[in-house]
């Protein structure tokens, strides 16, 4: 347990300890994307902990998904996560943008321009999404074309950017849970017959290109990207070869040194510890539901350098504290996790002294 409560480099930052708060989409967003007033409150009550990873944010708007989420490629949405930059860093915190491009999972209704969804193919997910006409089945996407998949390349490294100007201390790309960046690993998503599809180089190609273009624009220092090798979400199969994707990847990646390296673990204890042995630098474990007197097990075993969790830090503001005095937790209210007021967002009541003596 005191492991995580020692210093720890990632990338240029070395941070106070080992938790992370981990990307969640909260729905809060303006109409035109910018984060919403109470985005700076939400974030910085929830500072203490390492490294915030903000929801995720589109780099266009191709690249939105789901209903008021926000983005970082106008001057208004600069302006809106300057604020909760700020605000963080007022507190002492540490933030890095998560750059997400949805892809498929997306919907014409909740996007800027109303236009059909591009993925790596023209293959729907077979799931639905909530949108202001109310839960609709996701349309199969449009397909990208080559030149299409290079210039999504160029919204995220203008997205990075974008990101840096806004004063945010780096950027995550999501290449996890199923939207644009493991729609392209994935054979079930992806039948391209072009350098983009096909063997394994070609499905991790659009991955490390966006990697290398962000590298390029705010250093590898200032880069991550999270995975969740595995994941079987909206149709997404990895097919035979998923475990062999990974582990080319991931040393192409370790090439790269970038700030961290952010798994979402689906449960293949063999590839995460083959994705450990190819990885040298910083890792950010997370394990869904992870039970309280398990916290930092993972980093105590030399597993991983920190561990990410959702609901306990959304509902637990404090949760540093909480975790150092061994004080029980607020229960996240799943009623208030999209959309929404202040309530389930900024009210969660932190300890007092007293509490937490």
């Amino acid at each position: 347990m005191d492991t995580l409560f020692t210093p720890v480099r990632v990338g240029r930052y070395v941070l106070p300890n080992r938790l992370v708060m981990a990307p969640m989409t909260r729905s809060r967003a303006q109409s035109d994307g910018t984060p919403g007033e109470l985005a700076a409150d939400y974030y910085a009550q929830r500072a203490s902990v390492a490294l915030i990873i903000t929801e995720g944010t589109q780099p266009s708007d191709d690249g939105q998904g789901y209903l008021a989420t926000p983005g970082i490629y106008t001057d208004a949405h600069v302006a809106g996560w300057r604020k909760v930059a700020a605000a963080v860093h007022g507190q002492g915190g540490h933030v890095f943008i998560q750059l997400m491009h949805a892809g498929r999972m997306s919907h014409p209704d909740n996007t800027p321009h109303h236009r059909q969804a591009v993925a790596p193919s023209a293959i729907a997910p077979g799931a639905q999404m909530f949108t202001p006409k109310g839960l609709q089945d996701i349309p199969a996407p449009r397909a990208l074309t080559a030149a299409e998949v290079r210039q999504t390349v160029a919204d995220f490294r203008i997205a990075a950017r974008r990101a840096i100007e806004a004063g945010a201390d780096g950027v995550e790309l999501h290449g996890a849970n199923a939207y644009l960046v493991q729609q392209f690993f994935a054979p079930s998503a992806n039948t391209r017959s072009d350098e983009y599809g096909g063997s394994v180089e070609n499905r991790t190609r659009f991955a490390l290109e966006a990697i290398d273009a962000i590298v390029d624009e705010i250093g590898a220092d200032r880069t991550a990207i999270r995975l969740s090798p595995g994941t079987t979400l909206w149709g997404i199969d990895e097919g035979a070869d998923g475990p062999d994707l990974y582990r080319c990847l991931v040393a192409a990646l370790d090439q790269r040194r970038l700030a961290y390296l952010h798994v979402v673990h689906q449960g293949d204890e063999q590839l995460l510890a083959k994705i450990r042995g190819l990885w040298s630098g910083a890792l950010i474990l997370n394990r869904a539901g992870r039970p309280r007197d398990q916290i930092g097990t993972d980093i105590a075993c030399g597993l991983a350098e920190l561990e990410s969790y959702g609901q306990l830090v959304l509902a637990n503001p404090d949760f540093v504290s909480r975790v150092k005095t061994h004080a029980p937790m607020n229960s996240a209210d799943r009623s208030t996790f999209f959309g929404g007021t202040a309530r389930g967002y900024t009210d969660y009541p932190a300890l007092n002294k007293t509490e937490a003596a």
